[in-house]
């Protein structure tokens, strides 16, 4: 099995995928949703908080509360001079309302808002991991080139040597020059094929450079690994997270069938005033305030109730559906990864073989060329051929290696 050397300054594939990560742009989104999430539960927490109104207020009335005609006319034989309210009233205040007891109603939107904030969280999480999976591509890519472009190599002076011997049996009339020709023209194809490597390996770099916010100028294969394992998708978290989200939404339904206990106080400047008989005798602006408690009990949410249950019911069961078909569609991905990499693993079990078989064929044909048995092109089919094989074997590891690391990213191990 072939092995690529450690290249000095070459990335590893964790630490291009972490760098991946930090580049790409929705890791900003992470501390939004920290911060939204905190402004969101300390808005709610004022709900503590005394409510404060200011107010102002003119009115025109029809009619006002009026002594009878004839206590009216007893005043003035008293000589009590009874004007009566005016029909224009007017009043500037402040309410103030300081809630006591809610029913867990403050504390329950709290709670709802962090675990909506952790849900989001969670689906940051999921489409930041997808980052990994295209990572992969890019960079198994390049290892897959490095391979092509090291065997490429090794073809390339195996036909050079190739190519002086026969221009020595040329010289000594032994060879013709077409056979030099056609050993020169397939090792300068050779030579062209590696330019179109490069040229691919340059883009990808720069592809996996841009990608990761940092110059790529490398990739080290990875070492083998063990596969399998619980999955620990952050899928699996958002399932939980949605999950909790219900729960508190839940319980949320019961603190507002609580009753409500408050206090309040009440002040104002204006016309009539609390002392109406007072403002019967004179239309003077007052100050006027009341303090007292106030008990509501809003069973208007009993109405909604049911069906406000069954809705959050649904959504849990929809999430449950959901994970349940994510679990499945994983372990199906699983199965075939793991037999994916058990194939590789039967057929690099005899790549080894094939390709001694093919060199020692090759040698063979380049001793019968040699003494003349064969022409050129027996020589350089069967050296294409052992090429053929060599691609094969660093094509089997490299996609082996894919699908361990693939696998990795299903199962987040």
């Amino acid at each position: 099995m072939m092995l690529l050397p450690i290249m000095a300054g070459a990335q590893t594939l964790e630490e291009c995928q972490q760098a991946a990560e930090r580049n790409y742009p929705l890791i900003r989104q992470y501390g939004l949703i920290e911060k939204t999430t905190d402004l969101t539960v300390s808005n709610i927490r004022k709900g503590w908080l005394p409510q404060v109104s200011a107010s102002a207020q003119a009115t025109y009335q029809s009619n006002v509360v009026a002594f009878a005609d004839q206590m009216m006319a007893a005043y003035r034989q008293m000589g009590i001079d009874m004007k009566g309210l005016t029909k224009d009233q007017y009043r500037v205040g402040i309410d103030v309302q300081q809630t006591v007891f809610d029913g867990g109603a403050i504390r329950q939107a709290a709670e709802i808002a962090r675990r909506q904030g952790r849900v989001e969280e969670a689906q940051t999480e999921v489409a930041m991991y997808q980052i990994r999976k295209r990572v992969n591509e890019m960079y198994f890519a390049l290892l897959m080139l490095d391979e092509q472009m090291l065997l490429n190599h090794d073809l390339q002076e195996l036909l050079a040597g190739n190519e002086r011997k026969l221009m020595s049996m040329v010289k000594g009339g032994t060879a013709a020059e077409s056979d030099w020709q056609n050993v020169k023209a397939e090792r300068l194809n050779v030579g062209q094929q590696a330019a179109n490597l490069e040229s691919q390996k340059r883009m990808l770099l720069s592809m996996l450079s841009a990608f990761c916010g940092m110059e790529v100028k490398n990739v080290q294969k990875p070492a083998m690994t063990e596969v399998g394992g619980v999955n620990n998708r952050p899928e699996i978290q958002l399932f939980n997270a949605q999950l909790s989200l219900a729960d508190a939404q839940e319980k949320a339904l019961r603190a507002v069938l609580m009753p409500r206990l408050s206090v309040f106080a009440q002040g104002y400047y204006g016309y009539p005033g609390l002392n109406m008989f007072e403002d019967m005798m004179s239309h003077d602006w007052s100050l006027n305030g009341l303090i007292g408690a106030r008990l509501t009990w809003n069973i208007g949410a009993l109405y909604t109730r049911k069906n406000d249950k069954a809705k959050i019911e649904l959504q849990r069961s929809l999430t449950e559906t959901n994970r349940a078909v994510f679990l499945f569609n994983s372990s199906l991905e699983q199965i075939q990864q793991n037999e994916e990499i058990a194939r590789y693993k039967r057929l690099m079990a005899d790549d080894e073989e094939i390709i001694a078989l093919r060199s020692a064929v090759r040698k063979a044909a380049e001793s019968k060329l040699a003494h003349g048995i064969i022409d050129v092109n027996d020589l350089v089919r069967e050296i294409n051929q052992e090429q053929a094989a060599r691609v094969q074997q660093s094509m089997h590891e490299i996609e082996m290696l894919k699908e361990i690391y693939d696998n990795k990213i299903t199962t987040n191990n």
